[in-house]
């Protein structure tokens, strides 16, 4: 590792490392990207891909991010475009769960989808999305549903969880799960023109609160169907809560929901104080 390291110094320019000489070490040292990246990032080498975000982050916050574990729920409309930005922004691991395969009505919206993905997984197009935009970035797939009863698995290590469901009562169960487990939930949902998102810290129980009138089915998308720009707005929003949760910044969305009316061009914010939560119980 010494070698590599005085190598990734030595091919430093203007404290960047490009992508060639991040190549070239790969092939010299028999490294993987993932090493790389993190050889550069504790040695204090900025990874020049990463250039334009180190006004905002600096490069102990880049390490941040590239140690970091999230777990996205759900991998279509909003979560395709969570785990492109994710990757694209650096963060290390990202757990992609899913248990679908794209079918053609995917295609207005989903950035995952393509002719040639029809009849894939979800989560091995994401796997070959992120290979393909960010190799350093390691995506671990779970093709399954999210459920109380597998939680604990799916979701180890995660240190935030990104709602993309389109479901009210496995969000109700990702809710519990995460209060449960001590996991801060970014929860996104979209309909048509319209979305909202909002952060759920553990004990927090805003999600509860924004569905406590939901009787049964799987929610507005249903009736209202989605446009392409929908779910690419929504989702962004959530990956900047999710990266300022990991980065211990800024304000959260917390006990609130940012609702977005994107036919009118408008934003509203509507606060909601805490309530005992309901206690989900998993079937024998």
């Amino acid at each position: 590792m010494l070698k590599a390291v005085t190598f990734l110094k030595e091919s430093t320019q203007a404290g960047m490392l490009s992508w060639s000489a991040q190549s070239q070490a790969v092939a010299r040292f028999g490294l993987r990207y993932h090493e790389v990246e993190a050889l550069a990032l504790e040695n204090g080498i900025f990874p020049a891909r990463y250039q334009r975000n180190r006004n905002m982050i600096s490069i102990e916050e880049q390490l941040k991010l590239f140690r970091s574990r999230v777990a996205v729920i759900g991998c279509g409309g909003l979560g395709g475009y969570v785990i492109e930005e994710l990757a694209r922004i650096g963060v290390g691991h990202i757990v992609a769960i899913d248990p679908d395969i794209f079918e053609e009505h995917n295609l207005n919206r989903q950035i995952l989808s393509t002719p040639a993905t029809l009849g894939k997984a979800k989560v091995e197009a994401a796997v070959d999305r992120v290979a393909e935009i960010n190799p350093a970035v390691t995506v671990t797939p779970i093709k399954d549903y999210f459920c109380l009863a597998n939680g604990s698995e799916q979701l180890a290590g995660a240190m935030v969880a990104v709602d993309a469901l389109d479901s009210i009562p496995y969000r109700l169960e990702l809710a519990e799960f995460c209060t449960v487990a001590g996991i801060p939930m970014v929860h996104g949902a979209i309909g048509g023109w319209y979305g909202h998102v909002a952060t759920q810290l553990p004990g927090d129980t805003t999600v509860q609160s924004i569905y406590r009138h939901w009787v049964a089915g799987k929610g507005i998308e249903q009736q209202l169907g989605n446009p392409a720009f929908t779910p690419a707005v929504v989702a962004s929003l959530e990956v900047a809560e999710a990266c300022k949760i990991l980065l211990g910044k800024g304000e959260l969305l917390r006990d609130r929901k940012l609702s977005i009316d994107l036919l009118e061009m408008e934003v509203h914010e509507i606060s909601y104080p805490k309530v005992p939560p309901v206690e989900l119980v998993v079937a024998a």
